[in-house]
């Protein structure tokens, strides 16, 4: 089976430098409220304001833009991660590569559901903006899971 949109094995280990340093990074500024505008500057943007404020749109604000950089190397580390080929590409890793990517779906899905019943005011907010890693991090984990599970298979057979 042809797989065109999967990118060569060494772009793994970029995603991961990306993912692993973005998440941690992130989770600390979480945990810690780095909310000092780390990264301060005036950038172009389609949207801004709403809400209590006044909408502008299709103009340069000044924002921290620390959130937004790590949530960028975080989604960029992702998906070179989940469309790097794995070292033995074959029909079966990409069956395991399909079942991963509804796992995730399936479960962010449910989890969203849970937040939508259970969840309420700002809480809500947080938990939508999790939400958004959710599928890539469900998708990594358990693809990598699988593929570890049949390696292992593979050792013990040998």
């Amino acid at each position: 089976m042809k797989t065109t949109l999967l990118l060569p094995n060494k772009y793994k280990i970029y995603g991961w430098i990306l993912f692993i340093t973005s998440l941690v990074i992130g989770l600390l500024s979480l945990i810690y409220g780095f909310k000092d505008e780390l990264i301060h500057f005036k950038t172009f943007a389609i949207a801004s304001g709403g809400g209590f404020s006044k909408s502008d749109y299709f103009t340069v604000i000044e924002n921290d833009m620390t959130f937004t950089i790590f949530g960028i190397l975080f989604i960029t580390g992702g998906l070179l991660i989940s469309f790097s080929k794995v070292k033995n590409e074959d029909e079966f890793t990409n069956e395991i590569r399909l079942n991963s990517i509804m796992w995730a779906v399936l479960i962010n899905f449910l989890l969203l559901l849970f937040a939508f019943v259970f969840i309420f005011g700002n809480h809500f907010i947080t938990v939508m903006i999790g939400n958004m890693f959710t599928t890539l991090i469900i998708f990594i984990a358990r693809f990598h899971y699988k593929i570890y599970q049949v390696s292992k298979i593979d050792s013990n057979e040998e």
